[in-house]
């Protein structure tokens, strides 16, 4: 069997995957003890593991330690490239880029159903346009709903307020109202120029992902929910990878 593994900066994904079918999936904060205790009776079976991951050098090893704890297989990391199967990056130093945003664009790629916005609304939403040809046109980054909310707790010291799910988007009459319907509105704001971007770019499909991304769909983001985009396109990636 072979263990995906997506690891964000707070919370890891897993897929294990035996003979093409899918043997199990889960998820733990990044930094738990044991991040992969729900299969370690399963780690005598895995033959590999790949990872994509956006985390900080001195996390990736800790997080490499803790996998070869887990099981004995070859720990392979995959990163953003120049280009892979008719899909051209943008950045001149790919090295720059996250690797989730690279595996999320080559699984939308792989579909075969032409341009494409991706969108991962995670810690930070990252958005990425690709043209029918397969050209990445670019992107944004930008700070997630729970960094947007942490920011104004702790630099903005007499701003107070509780978090609700409310979703009323109309002007607040309390500081809590004010921030969480401004979130609101800052959402809708977003899905609304990502579709004017992708009628202006001629994309025919939005993919969202990431753990935030229900909000996104709740604010109008007219958009098709793939939860587990980067680990479908780290598993295209690691099985081409395997083969070259």
């Amino acid at each position: 069997m072979k263990l995906l593994v997506d690891a964000g900066n707070t919370r890891l994904k897993w897929l294990l995957v035996g003979d093409g079918h899918l043997a199990g999936t889960g998820s733990a904060i990044l930094d738990a003890d044991d991040p992969f205790c729900d299969i370690r009776c399963q780690s005598a079976h895995i033959r590999r593991v790949a990872v994509s991951t956006v985390i900080s050098e001195e996390r990736r090893q800790h997080l490499q330690m803790q996998l070869e704890a887990f099981c004995r297989a070859p720990i392979v990391f995959h990163w953003a490239e120049p280009h892979r199967g008719g899909l051209v990056n943008a950045y001149t130093e790919t090295d720059r880029m996250g690797a989730d945003r690279w595996h999320a664009m080559y699984a939308a790629w792989q579909a075969d159903e032409g341009g494409f916005a991706v969108v991962d609304a995670g810690s930070a939403i990252t958005i990425d346009y690709v043209a029918d040809s397969g050209a990445h046109l670019g992107g944004y980054i930008l700070p997630g709903k729970q960094m947007m909310l942490r920011s104004l707790r702790q630099d903005a010291a007499r701003i107070g307020f509780d978090v609700s799910d409310v979703q009323a988007a109309e002007p607040g009459a309390s500081t809590t109202e004010c921030v969480q319907h401004g979130l609101v509105w800052l959402w809708a704001s977003m899905a609304a120029r990502i579709e004017a971007d992708c009628r202006r770019l001629g994309l025919g499909r939005v993919l969202v992902t990431g753990g935030d991304a229900e909000g996104l769909l709740d604010a109008g983001l007219s958009a098709h929910h793939e939860p587990s985009l980067v680990l479908k396109g780290l598993a295209a990636v690691d099985g081409e990878s395997e083969r070259e």
